[in-house]
């Protein structure tokens, strides 16, 4: 077994460091089989779901490459959504503390075009972006890879799914022949292989094992009638009670009905699916990843790269035709030595998934009615935190320090009262104690941050 101690590998003493006061205590399971591969320039093919720890096992080996004073694309990572994008920018921003001078820039759609083309002109070390913004300024001629060192495909399987095979195709063919490339990919169907083997030499390949132990997820299926999966849906919250919950639909319009339904029995819920905006899905995962929406409705696209660290229950609608997207949806529960729950619907017709379940994970599926279920009318589901959103970001210079500083400073908030602080390009988001929201929008009326006036709201109830 390898050893998951970060001393193990051959990184330097100030990442050393560095990892220790990020809170990073040893390797995860992808970390140590991937890591020593990583770091001697290996290709790699490295099958692991969201929430393993991969953008480390990819971040610290290319941030040992790169050389700070060479101001070109070092490093390239694509990623299928730019919410996915964005998580691993911040971490390796993260990662990048025990390195002076590194610059990491984001490359994705949704944002303007003119201010990326402006920051690659001063030059960037590593690039994270999603493969259309990364294809329009390679075409543009914006974007410079004959430097690269490492390229990486993150969640290679989704980029394929959502139809970009002949893009990331195309801004391979711009990266030198002797680049490293690494492959992470939760699924590996036969077009993963296919790239594989026409971009890649020799790669070691690593399997992290996707099961949870048992016992860590509970999954039980409850069997309805059609027209009972709103009801039953109502029947679960008021018996396992979760304080927050990821609810799987297949479509869009689905996702929208369901957080209707759930709102309208005194359930906070909120959708998410392709046809938010941008700035829609970016309010919609802040709230939920700082627990000021204890309920998101989804489908698989959305929830792709989404990591919630403390997560009690999935509850899948309609259960997937695919067995192995279901042991993913539940995967996301039971994290972090905590226990889960993995609640699904299902209709006689649908007993054939049932069966393909049984089959994937060689163990019968415990079913129940949900006429089983303890019933409680008075049942509702508030969240704890409400979020403010502050119109000052990543460009005004704004840090979470700033933030915090002023609202535990003149606007007199405890610093138990204040959660996630989240930054973005030209915005902020906070999480405040339902109860001293108002206390703390009085201060930011009248009040400044870092000497200078900033608008703030409140988002949602």
């Amino acid at each position: 077994m390898a050893n998951k101690s970060f001393s193990s590998i051959q990184i330097s003493e100030a990442q050393k460091v560095n990892l220790k006061s990020l809170g990073y205590k040893q390797m995860t399971p992808v970390q140590a089989q991937s890591l020593p591969h990583v770091l001697q320039g290996k290709d790699l093919i490295a099958q692991a779901k969201t929430g393993s720890g991969k953008t480390a096992a990819f971040g610290i080996g290319l941030l040992e490459r790169i050389n700070p004073r060479f101001f070109g694309v070092q490093a390239l990572i694509l990623c299928p959504t730019r919410e996915l994008a964005d998580q691993v920018g911040k971490e390796l921003r993260r990662l990048a503390r025990s390195t002076a001078n590194i610059k990491i820039l984001l490359l994705c759609g949704g944002k303007p075009f003119g201010p990326q083309k402006g920051s690659l002109e001063h030059g960037a070390h590593v690039v994270v972006g999603t493969p259309g913004r990364v294809q329009d300024h390679l075409r543009k001629g914006n974007l410079k890879l004959d430097g690269l060192k490492t390229l990486v495909l993150d969640e290679a399987d989704r980029m394929l799914d959502m139809g970009f095979f002949d893009v990331m195709t195309e801004i391979i063919v711009h990266t030198p022949k002797n680049r490293q490339t690494l492959m992470f990919s939760a699924t590996f169907p036969e077009a993963i292989k296919k790239l594989c083997r026409s971009i890649q030499r020799n790669p070691v390949s690593v399997t992290v094992e996707t099961e949870h132990e048992p016992g860590v997820i509970e999954q039980l299926f409850y069997e309805v009638k059609k027209h009972e999966r709103n009801n039953t849906l109502l029947a679960l919250f008021e018996h396992y009670k979760p304080d927050n919950a990821l609810v799987f639909c297949h479509t869009k319009k689905q996702c929208d009905v369901v957080a209707e339904f759930l709102r309208g029995r005194k359930i906070d819920a909120l959708a998410i699916h392709g046809d938010l905006d941008q700035r829609e899905r970016d309010q919609v995962l802040v709230r939920f990843a700082n627990n000021s929406c204890p309920v998101l409705v989804a489908t698989d696209v959305a929830a792709r790269g989404l990591d919630i660290k403390s997560l009690q229950a999935v509850i899948n609608y309609e259960l997937p035709r695919d067995p192995e997207i279901y042991t993913h949806r539940i995967g996301r529960t039971g994290r972090a030595g905590e226990k889960g729950v993995a609640l699904s619907i299902f209709t006689e017709s649908e007993q054939v998934r049932i069966n393909a379940i049984e089959e994937y994970q060689d163990k019968p599926c415990v079913c129940d009615v949900f006429q089983s279920l303890d019933r409680d009318p008075g049942y509702s589901l508030q969240a704890p935190m409400v979020t403010v959103q502050l119109d000052a970001g990543r460009k005004n210079k704004i840090r979470p320090g700033d933030l915090l500083g002023a609202l535990t400073g003149d606007a007199g908030l405890a610093g138990a009262q204040i959660g996630k602080i989240d930054i973005f390009e030209m915005s902020s988001f906070v999480a405040i104690e339902r109860s001293a929201v108002r206390q703390a929008l009085n201060y930011l009326a009248d009040g400044k941050v870092k000497g200078r006036n900033i608008r703030a709201r409140k988002i949602g109830q």
